[in-house]
C-alpha cells in the first residue's frame, strides 16, 4: 500500500499503475429494463449503451452521469442465466454495487504494476468488457473488500 503521509509516494503510486478515473460504479440488478427506467426517471441519467456480454454472463447499461459526456457511469448489470457472477451476487448480497471501475490508459501495464505490488487480478491475461474494451479485476481480498475493475476503453 502507498504511503499516503507524503503526496508523491501516493502520486507515483497512481502514476505507475496508469489509473486516470473513475470510469464507472457497477450495480447488479435483476431485471435490467426496469433499472433503466428507475433511473432514469428517479436521478435523470441517460442511457447511453445497452449490450449483451455473453463472456461475462451479462446483460448491461451504461447510464451517463450529468450532462458531460466524460463523466464517469452508472453501470447495471443483470445475469443472462442462474451461473452467472451476478446471479451469484444478487443471491448472495442482493441488488446493489458490485464494484468500482477505473479507466487505465494501458491496461497490460497496469496489470503488471498490480502484480508487482502483489495484488491478485482474477484474469491472467485481460478480457473484452463493455463496448469492446479491455478488463480485468483486482481480487478483492487484495483491495479492501472492493472488486475493483480495470477498464481500458476500445480504441475510437
Amino acid at each position: 500500500m502507498a504511503d499516503n503521509s507524503r503526496p508523491e509516494a501516493a502520486a507515483d503510486y497512481v502514476t505507475a499503475v496508469g489509473l486516470i478515473r473513475i470510469d464507472h460504479v457497477g450495480v447488479a440488478v435483476a431485471d435490467l429494463d426496469s433499472a433503466i427506467e428507475y433511473y432514469e426517471r428517479v436521478f435523470g441519467m441517460r442511457c447511453v449503451h445497452v449490450e449483451t456480454n455473453e463472456e461475462q454472463g451479462v446483460r448491461e447499461a451504461m447510464l451517463q452521469v450529468g450532462p458531460a459526456s466524460d463523466s464517469g457511469c452508472v453501470q447495471l448489470l443483470a445475469p443472462l442465466s442462474d451461473s452467472s457472477t451476478i446471479a451469484k451476487f444478487l443471491d448472495r448480497s442482493g441488488p446493489g454495487v458490485q464494484q468500482v471501475a477505473y479507466t487505465v490508459a494501458d491496461i497490460d501495464a497496469a496489470c503488471s504494476a498490480l502484480r508487482e505490488r502483489g495484488v491478485r487480478l482474477l484474469y491472467a491475461v485481460p478480457r473484452r468488457g463493455t463496448a469492446g474494451s479491455q478488463i480485468n479485476f483486482v481480487h478483492p481480498k487484495d483491495a479492501g473488500g472492493v472488486l475493483v475493475e480495470l477498464v481500458q476503453p476500445a480504441a475510437r
